[in-house]
């Protein structure tokens, strides 16, 4: 019923292997499911949740039909610093990994990675990725916009915001700037994988809430797989448009919220959240409102903030 098999996934200039460890459950008869989660190693829920379903797949593998893949730490070298991304020396030109997929075996560390990853991904009937958004954003999960069976994947997953995120020639131009073709989501839908990306809430920290609701969304996704019996939990999703309404510092300061505004609400163009300030002289630089109609699945409360950086995410609802 289960293997753990540990993979090399590429190796430091000293020599020394970056390895982790790959989980597989069930006999094979049946759809594949690749999971993996902490690809941003600050991200750790998800490895939690990782953790948590091993237990309940043993003890339900009477039951368990098909084969379930799951890496609970995608990517040691960010996991090991608590970080995002890579350290400069070790991979430069690709210091997120989640913009290189599917990889080059013969590429940057991170690409290197990600193509011994994809030697498992690729061969998937479906795959999540488990990311977690911080305690800023808003429990949400991300799919490619217009693909039907990547919208039934993200309902089944069963959290309450689904954002289609657009791609290609679709897309706005932060898709294109922010190279999101290479995330692991875009790249295996293009390969016809539906794949979906949810995003728990809390960075650093275990949070029971949502470590729970990552448990009970990979538990319905098997579900909605036929690879456990019975059928995923009945939700009523709100469904959005993601990376549009995005609210930039026009400056560097101190950002205090300070408005009726919450993770959540409904708000529509110029309510107030907050204002950024410059904490030595004091002067209000920016009067920071909301630019458009819409859910707001995340809010800057680190006051610290440098211009440009994100402040408010504004989710355009989408016609059913």
């Amino acid at each position: 019923m289960h293997d753990a098999e540990r993979v090399t996934l590429a190796r430091l200039p000293s020599g020394v292997e970056l390895e982790t460890t790959v989980h597989t459950y069930g006999d094979g008869d049946g759809p594949t499911l690749y999971v993996q989660a902490a690809q941003h190693g600050r991200e750790i829920n998800g490895s939690e949740v990782l953790r948590r379903l091993h237990a309940e797949l043993l003890a339900r593998q009477d039951d368990f039909s098909g084969t379930l893949i799951a890496v609970p730490v995608a990517d040691p070298i960010t996991f090991d610093r608590v970080s995002y991304t890579a350290p400069e020396p070790l991979d430069s030109v690709n210091a997120n990994m989640n913009r290189c997929w599917p990889g080059d075996e013969d590429g940057t560390l991170h690409e290197r990675m990600a193509a011994t990853l994809w030697e498992y991904a690729g061969d998937a009937d479906a795959i999540v990725d488990l990311h977690t958004g911080g305690l800023e954003m808003l429990p949400h999960t991300v799919y490619l916009k217009g693909d039907a069976e990547c919208r039934a994947l993200a309902e089944a997953f069963g959290i309450d915001l689904l954002l289609a995120e657009a791609a290609g020639e679709d897309a706005d131009a932060e898709w294109q700037d922010r190279d999101f073709g290479g995330k692991l989501r875009v790249a295996a839908t293009q390969e016809g994988i539906p794949t979906i990306t949810p995003e728990l809430a809390h960075n650093t920290e275990l949070v029971e809430d949502a470590i729970d609701a990552g448990l009970a969304g990979m538990l319905d996704t098997l579900r909605h797989l036929d690879m456990l019996p019975g059928e995923p939990a009945s939700k009523n999703a709100t469904v959005a448009r993601n990376h549009l309404g995005r609210v930039k510092a026009a400056d560097s300061g101190l950002f205090h919220v300070d408005g009726p505004v919450e993770l959540g609400d409904y708000v529509e163009p110029g309510d107030y959240v907050g204002t950024l300030y410059d904490p030595t002289s004091y002067e209000a630089l920016q009067e920071v409102t909301v630019d458009r109609e819409g859910i707001v699945y995340s809010l800057e409360r680190e006051a610290t903030v440098t211009a440009g950086s994100n402040l408010v995410g504004v989710a355009l609802l989408l016609e059913e």
